[in-house]
């Protein structure tokens, strides 16, 4: 029995629900949120008391009103980036390179480099319920996505060091701000602190969450998880604004003397984590935001493109799920390649300065996109939507930006679907590291054998020794190894 008892045995009646917060929510249109309120026990409808509490209920609205009314809005046309207007590693000479390489490597001994990483999703589609960042890919040394992260950033810091100082063995830090979600925040955590930061010191690792968001039905109002709980998704990885500035993380970065922020995802096991020649060109350039871009491989490759809004508009990313069939099978007259051809592979580079623009730019339009998605609630499977946000909703406020062409085969080896699937898979992004680095190994003069075709196997070389293929000589020159094997110190 829910309620006690009268001395009549009728139930007496509940406690209305707290006239204040109905009034609030009434003034949003979200007082169904308390419907089945006479049919909750008394703990539950302290659960659902809470859960509406702990709501920013005017900064919802604004995001829902905002974000359904910029649905029927027209959007400019888009435009394809020409080739001028992408600057193509493989085509700079070997001074310039030479030249972004120390000044990034200056920068980050002095200090200005921070990094940050978007890691608030589960491997869910890998099969596990772990932290993407969690995932082993299979690779000879067993190591985690965020091991060859952590170990890439400590070999970096070394590299810092010794160009100033060649013998130098004191190294900056790099500090590195870590995005989780409420699903991974904790497991992330343990994660690193079982395995003593992979070397880096404790703190230079900052962990913070993204937000969440109401799940909504197609007219706005809040989807019912429980009785009691409302429903609610991470804010998407575009959340990361809203949450450094909430965190007041911005404000640590500067006390830091950070300028400049290298942010990646998590799902890519060739990321080039604070990249120097990438910082240097960004720096060299002097651009408020930098995007690395890839060629697309085929017009269903699952990417956004880099394009423009408008001639001469902001350049700005469409999803592949957004972009019409026919627009993504053009074809550039000259270079016989895909017109819109510039993949979005989530590796940025902003300025401090440009971070704060943007937090404040975004919070202000509070404009999400709508995904469309079969939601869990009392009713069953509803449809309805969530709220996200996305990393490169940042480019169209930016005053300048640069796309830097990169190889695909050095740099993007995305892990997002299970082993056994058609592409983006632990196998995928596994032979391409070991590809990757047995180039690497010969190219320093080592030799391979193998009991397998070369092409499905490889080498690993442990960040560790070598960030991108440096200083290998002393190691590979002259010795055989036999693969798949992990080399090391």
């Amino acid at each position: 029995m829910r309620e006690s008892l009268s001395d009549n045995n009728t139930p007496s009646p509940p406690p209305p629900p707290p006239l204040l917060l109905l009034e609030r929510l009434k003034d949003y249109g979200q007082e169904d949120a308390f419907a089945l309120w006479e049919e909750l026990s008394p703990e539950d409808r302290q659960l659902l008391i809470k859960d509406i509490e702990n709501l920013d209920l005017p900064r919802i609205d604004r995001i829902i009103r905002c974000s359904f009314h910029s649905q029927g809005l027209p959007v400019a046309a888009i435009e394809p980036v020409p080739e001028s207007s992408v600057s193509t590693l493989a085509k700079r000479t070997a001074e310039e390179k030479e030249k972004w390489y120390k000044m990034g490597l200056k920068a980050i001994s002095d200090g200005k480099l921070g990094v940050l990483l978007l890691s608030g999703g589960q491997g869910t589609r890998l099969g596990s319920s772990d932290p993407k960042g969690c995932f082993n890919i299979g690779l000879p040394s067993g190591k985690s996505l965020f091991q060859l992260q952590a170990e890439r950033i400590l070999c970096l810091q070394r590299l810092a060091a010794q160009s100033v100082n060649e013998g130098s063995v004191s190294t900056t830090p790099i500090h590195w701000y870590i995005m989780t979600s409420p699903f991974t925040d904790e497991p992330t955590r343990k994660f690193f602190e079982s395995r003593r930061y992979f070397g880096l010191e404790a703190d230079q690792v900052t962990f913070f969450q993204q937000g969440t968001i109401p799940c909504v039905s197609r007219d706005g109002r809040f989807i019912m998880e429980t009785p009691y709980r409302v429903a609610k998704s991470p804010d998407g990885n575009g959340g990361v604004y809203a949450a450094l500035k909430s965190s007041r993380l911005l404000e640590d970065m500067a006390m830091r003397g950070i300028k400049y922020l290298d942010c990646y995802g998590v799902d890519n096991a060739l990321v080039r984590v604070g990249d120097p020649t990438f910082l240097g060109y960004f720096i060299d350039t002097g651009v408020a935001a930098a995007a690395k871009v890839v060629r697309k491989k085929n017009p269903q490759e699952k990417v956004g493109v880099f394009v423009r809004r408008g001639k001469d508009g902001p350049i700005s990313v469409v999803e592949y799920t957004e972009l019409d069939s026919s627009l993504a099978s053009l074809t550039n007259q000259e270079t016989g390649g895909l017109r819109f051809c510039w993949s979005n592979v989530c590796l940025h580079m902003f300025t401090l300065d440009f971070l704060n623009q943007v937090a404040n730019g975004l919070e202000k339009d509070s404009i999400y996109h709508l995904a469309e998605k079969h939601i869990s609630s009392i009713h069953g499977q509803t449809v309805g939507y969530k709220l996200e946000q996305f990393i490169f909703d940042a480019f169209p406020y930016a005053p300048s930006t640069a796309l830097f062409e990169v190889s695909r085969e050095e740099e993007f080896a995305p892990v997002k679907n299970a082993s056994g699937s058609q592409y983006d898979t632990p196998d995928s992004a596994r032979l391409l590291v070991l590809r990757l680095h047995a180039r690497w190994v010969t190219n320093a003069g080592g030799f391979l054998t193998h009991s397998v075709p070369l092409y499905s196997t490889g080498v690993e070389v442990s960040p560790l020794c070598s960030y991108g293929g440096e200083n290998l000589e002393a190691i590979c020159r002259g010795r055989t190894f036999h693969a798949p094997c992990e080399i090391g110190f």
